[in-house]
């Protein structure tokens, strides 16, 4: 802005009162004319030094942005105060992250980690909303395919090492009653198969189990819910009708808790109950040889007077238990082999016949021994016990 001349405080305006004669500034305008021609020195001065500092502002950043080489060897850069330092480094690629991910998952779970991980959410979605049904058994289809199945597989694939032979006896739709042995101290050839029969048919096997499953806490809930129910004919031949494959191993706790010594030898089959069943809804019997149950927990003894205490049928004692604690329950790695046996008719049969004892027990015999035969065949298959 130019320097606006003082006036003398005058009539009009004009210098002096009226005279028309110029008349000299008086000592107060002096003064007051002075102090603005220094502000107005001081205001320019402050203008020309913030004009030199950001020259120096931009002097530096352009050294700083350019060639490595305009810097002394060994000189670290100094940044002006005040300067934002750049902290974003180089872009990831889009989906690189994803990518990562991606791999982790198929390494974790193999080829169809991708679909696995797709199942395990959605089943999840499915707990938390209760979106999924129970029969009226409490048969929780759900649970079992994605979690109960999937953690008994890797025992019976690696650990057991289970070889299964006349998988095509079993029908693949329609009802039918799966025979089998029972030993090894402890149930688990139900377990394996109950996996067995679900990865090879693709169909689930539902169970007949004794009242101390159900009894125990815990155990009879998740045994409820993995497929099993009270082994008694009328929930048998309720789940025939129905159209199910149906597992039952007749020789019970007798079976389980043999001696080793007396391993591979058939207990009684009961009164023929399981015969009856099948009877009466017409569907037929599969015969099931389990060979190397028996090795996985070898009994040599039973503490009698703790498991009449407890009201168990036995308290067994094993080469490793209770002598190792918990370490005795971990299952000997034998080698498996399972086969069923071609399927035994019943729909031939004339009406009333599952009400004579006479023919019942001779069905009932004939399914036994051709599961006795048939273990003693794979015995001598067998290489060795545990390979």
């Amino acid at each position: 802005m130019a320097d606006a001349d003082v006036i003398p405080i005058g009539s009009g305006g004009r210098p002096g009162r009226g005279s028309g004669r110029r008349t000299t500034p008086s000592a107060a305008a002096r003064a007051l004319a002075g102090q603005g021609g220094r502000g107005k020195k001081n205001s320019r001065a402050g203008a020309q030094r913030d004009e030199r500092a950001d020259a120096d502002v931009t002097a530096s950043r352009a050294s700083k942005s350019g060639p490595a080489t305009d810097r002394p060897s060994g000189e670290t850069p100094v940044e002006p105060v005040g300067a934002v330092p750049d902290v974003d480094g180089p872009e990831a690629p889009a989906g690189s992250d994803f990518a990562g991910l991606e791999q982790a998952v198929r390494g974790l779970f193999g080829e169809d980690g991708e679909r696995r991980v797709a199942e395990w959410l959605a089943f999840l979605r499915r707990r938390l909303t209760g979106e999924y049904e129970l029969d009226e058994f409490g048969y929780d289809s759900d649970l079992t395919d994605q979690v109960l199945l999937p953690m008994l597989r890797p025992m019976v694939e690696k650990w057991f090492r289970v070889e299964v032979r006349g998988i095509e006896n079993i029908p693949s739709d329609g009802s039918a009653l799966i025979v089998a042995n029972h030993s090894g101290t402890m149930p688990l050839d139900g377990l394996v198969t109950q996996v067995v029969v679900a990865d090879h048919t693709g169909r689930p096997l539902r169970t007949l189990a004794a009242d101390l499953v159900f009894q125990t806490p815990f155990v009879g809930e998740l045994s409820r819910k993995g497929g099993a129910t009270l082994a008694n004919n009328d929930d048998a031949e309720r789940l025939l009708r129905q159209g199910n494959l149906v597992g039952v191993w007749p020789e019970g706790f007798k079976g389980l808790g043999k001696p080793f010594a007396e391993r591979y030898k058939l207990q009684r089959f009961g009164r023929g109950g399981f015969v009856s069943a099948a009877m009466r809804t017409g569907v037929p019997i599969v015969p099931c040889s389990i060979v190397g149950a028996e090795e996985i927990y070898p009994l040599v003894g039973n503490i009698a007077s703790l498991a009449r205490l407890l009201g168990v049928p036995y308290i067994p004692v094993t080469p490793f238990f209770p002598l190792l604690g918990p370490l005795g329950l971990i299952p000997l790695p034998s080698k498996w082999l399972i086969e069923f046996g071609e399927p035994i008719r019943t729909d031939d049969f004339p009406d009333g016949a599952a009400d004579d004892p006479m023919l019942v027990f001779n069905v009932t015999d004939q399914v036994r021994e051709t599961i006795q035969q048939t273990l003693y065949t794979l015995l001598m298959q067998r290489r060795s016990v545990f390979f």
